[in-house]
């Protein structure tokens, strides 16, 4: 497999690979200030000395709402780095693990999105990640791309770990029903690209899209209600609509990921969300 590179190694998913991969040598990561994916000169030459045969390339302008007000940053990050990465790796024979998103959809199927399923993002988020979808195939590196949904863990700021310190300072909380997807626990995720990996030098694959998340479908507010069940907190959970907290960023209504491609693919395991979100709940707990 030799040396595997990942970027945005101070993220969830970054932090998440860090832990389950720890004491392994062929496993390298960098975050700002270490190395800035916008610089290409310096991800050339780091590509090139560390000899990396594999980009998993998790660093991303996440920040969805703020997004919006910052497109040309936003685009420059998610789009241009990426391509920039994915040049990089063909010109290093390397192969790009890339981590995408469920707001490539516009979110009107009333069934769980297919790899092939037209895509219509509401944001410039999705947008941005979208062109770096479509530059990669373009592109012809190999690797795949890995659209997630709704991620949490552990590590950093994340839906799961806001409601636990929220159910703490307020009386109630209010919570959106109305848009529908499967939460993704990041280790499993993690634990799914270190189960790829080692199959990317045998199957060819040229930036080929998978989905990965949790089994399961649930709403915002049902996996605020799951949450705080499971931490044993009291704090009573109202569900809203949509309507009813207005964002910067249009979501996706229904951005459920069908699995069924990756785990005939690469023989991954999807757990049910709620197994997973127990898992790590008992894991803060500790």
């Amino acid at each position: 497999m030799g040396k595997i590179w990942v970027t945005g190694g101070n993220g969830q998913l970054g932090l998440q690979l860090r832990a389950m991969t720890a004491g392994n040598k062929d496993w390298l990561f960098t975050d700002l200030p270490e190395i800035d994916i916008c610089d290409a000169a310096a991800c050339r030459a780091w590509v090139t000395e560390q000899r990396i045969r594999t980009i998993v390339h998790c660093a991303a302008y996440t920040a969805v709402d703020r997004a919006e007000s910052e497109p040309e940053t936003v685009y420059r990050v998610n789009t241009q780095a990426t391509l920039q990465l994915a040049r990089i790796a063909l010109e290093n024979q390397a192969n790009l693990v890339f981590i995408s998103t469920d707001y490539v959809f516009e979110g009107n199927l009333n069934r769980p999105c297919l790899e092939s399923d037209p895509c219509a993002p509401l944001s410039v988020y999705g947008r941005s990640k979208r062109e770096a979808e479509t530059g990669i195939q373009q592109i012809g590196v190999r690797g795949i791309t890995l659209r997630t949904s709704w991620l949490y863990s552990a590590y950093g700021n994340n839906f799961v770990k806001t409601m636990l310190r929220l159910a703490d300072e307020r009386p109630a909380l209010q919570v959106v029903s109305d848009q529908i997807g499967s939460p993704t626990h990041a280790k499993d995720l993690a634990q799914a690209i270190i189960d790829i990996l080692p199959q990317l030098d045998t199957k060819p694959f040229f930036g080929e899209i998978f989905h990965f998340s949790n089994e399961g479908t649930c709403s915002w507010y049902d996996l605020a209600k799951a949450t705080l069940e499971l931490a044993g907190k009291t704090c009573p959970v109202h569900p809203i609509t949509t309507a009813q907290y207005p964002t910067a960023a249009a979501r996706p209504m229904h951005s459920v990921l069908s699995k069924e491609k990756i785990r005939k693919t690469f023989g991954v395991k999807t757990p049910q969300w709620q197994e997973s979100l127990a898992e790590l709940l008992q894991t803060l707990a500790q």
